[in-house]
């Protein structure tokens, strides 16, 4: 099946904020709700996680390698191509503390030649971050973020519409759909969000940004035939949430929607971004996919160390 023509989402004008709670698309947020649940008592939890020095492996030619650095980033590796998605280093998000560190500091990064970001949210296009990357030469982004990118030292940055591919040698990348936003602030409803799918040496590894479940996983599914799939399965409670975030349960179903060969869940751990229990994802996941028979589809990473597939 062919890629279908570069679009993107018709977007209805959006109303100025009567409330608190009117700043997220679902509405589920009081001022009061959200310091006492998101905030005050991540302050009273103490961080976890160790930081160490990841042992990148040594790769042949079709062989990649995923790091989950934590939440939804990843180092993705082939003998001759480092890509870093949606990189995120930061203990701290404004008032949002990270509970679980890091896999590894950023200092301990390969020379990174290409980076994927997936929408403008604070947690997955994070400056500070990608200001200190080693060298970046080349960012690709959905379309109306590259006014964002400008002064983070990459070479070159390039937008994509939903659908359209960008290559270079024997890579290529997709912007793919999804269900979410991609506002970074409060009226710029402009900028553009998706998924990417990055393939080289004959392997595809999807990441699908931030997204609800909806029926474009099985488009996506026989439009680029993605082998591994990395799925967002946190911050999906109370259920308002489902708008615009899936549940291990969605992810599993998107997951068979795709035809993938490998689930990697991520977005879920490092930041409490909902109000179900931080250690709730992983474990339903792992329920969810005995029950469908996927137990050995599913590939639960720790944060920091490389996983060749």
């Amino acid at each position: 099946m062919s890629k279908p023509r570069p679009t993107r989402p018709v977007l209805a004008r959006q109303p100025l904020p009567r409330s608190f709670k009117d700043l997220t698309p679902a509405k589920h947020f009081n001022p009061r709700t959200f310091f006492r649940e998101m905030v005050w008592k991540a302050w009273l939890t103490p961080r976890s996680g160790q930081q160490r020095k990841p042992a990148f492996p040594k790769l042949t030619s079709g062989q990649v390698a995923v790091t989950w650095i934590g939440h939804a980033s990843f180092l993705v590796q082939f003998t001759d191509l480092n890509v870093l998605i949606d990189p995120n280093f930061a203990n701290w998000l404004f008032l949002l503390k990270r509970l679980k560190r890091s896999g590894f500091r950023i200092e301990h990064l390969p020379p990174i030649d290409l980076v994927l970001l997936t929408h403008a949210h604070f947690d997955h296009f994070h400056k500070p971050t990608l200001r200190r990357l080693p060298h970046p030469k080349l960012a690709i982004m959905p379309w109306g973020m590259g006014d964002l990118a400008r002064d983070l030292g990459f070479g070159r940055i390039v937008e994509l519409e939903w659908w359209e591919s960008f290559s270079r040698g024997e890579w290529e990348v997709t912007l793919t759909p999804c269900k979410h936003w991609g506002a970074r602030i409060l009226r710029d409803h402009h900028r553009g969000y998706g998924g990417f799918v990055l393939e080289h040496q004959g392997r595809k590894v999807y990441h699908a940004g931030d997204s609800a479940y909806f029926e474009g996983f099985l488009e996506i599914g026989k439009a680029l035939s993605p082998e591994i799939a990395l799925l967002p399965i946190g911050a999906y409670h109370p259920e308002s949430f489902r708008y615009v975030h899936m549940g291990p349960d969605e992810a599993v179903r998107v997951f068979k929607d795709l035809g993938a060969q490998w689930l990697v869940p991520m977005h879920y751990g490092s930041f409490r971004l909902s109000f179900e229990d931080m250690d709730e994802p992983p474990r339903l996941l792992s329920r969810f996919a005995k029950e469908q028979g996927l137990t050995n589809k599913v590939k639960i990473l720790e944060e920091g160390v490389p996983h060749v597939f």
